[in-house]
């Protein structure tokens, strides 16, 4: 998993980052935590700018919240929840997960949407409410960016950061994210065959 996502970010650049960060956001199981620290080792070799790779992930990301945020504000709620009891299982995403987004923007307001950025299980997910609140577009984007940015940045620092030790990173991480990657298909699978329609 090192290599392949290294080579897509060696290959395609910025864009590749962006694009594996909007998938991040749209369709699991690649994490944010695994792509934008290994962007940020390419960064450390001196193939890419790190400052660009913090504003690609960051676009991707805002591109991935800006989908959940639109269908969302499109469909509302109540339909929102009927699909995701019925279909949700191709995407992880159950009527539960949508009401426990609602209930974090609803006790945070806008706040939410740049904190939950932080917080790997709802920051996707609140895109949604907002939409279904029509937060104002320019604030949600503002605040979607702002929380991103931050987060990129600080996970792409990370991997920046150990340049020293590339070579010895890599030997180890390399095996490491294939064995993380490989529990996250197989939560994706768990989840795909548990999954239990909620329309209540």
């Amino acid at each position: 998993m090192f290599d392949w996502i290294t080579g897509l970010v060696q290959g395609g650049g910025y864009i590749a980052i962006a694009l594996l960060m909007l998938a991040e956001n749209l369709f699991p199981p690649i994490p944010s935590e695994l792509i934008m620290p290994l962007a940020g080792f390419t960064a450390a070799r001196g193939e890419l700018n790190i400052f660009l790779v913090v504003l690609a992930g960051t676009v991707g990301t805002v591109l991935g919240a800006l989908f959940w945020y639109f269908v969302a504000r499109r469909i509302g709620r109540d339909r929102l929840r009927r699909w995701t009891g019925a279909h949700g299982r191709w995407i992880t995403l159950s009527s539960e997960d949508v009401d426990r987004a609602t209930g974090w923007f609803e006790r945070h307001g806008r706040g939410a949407v740049f904190f939950c950025h932080f917080v790997p299980a709802v920051r996707t997910l609140i895109s949604i409410p907002a939409g279904i609140a029509a937060m104002p577009l320019p604030s949600f984007i503002a605040f979607t960016a702002a929380g991103t940015a931050i987060w990129c940045g600080f996970l792409a620092g990370l991997g920046y950061v150990l340049e020293d030790g590339y070579e010895k990173v890599e030997a180890y991480l390399n095996p490491v994210s294939n064995v993380v990657m490989g529990g996250l298909v197989l939560l994706y699978i768990y989840r795909v065959v548990t999954f239990r329609s909620r329309e209540d």
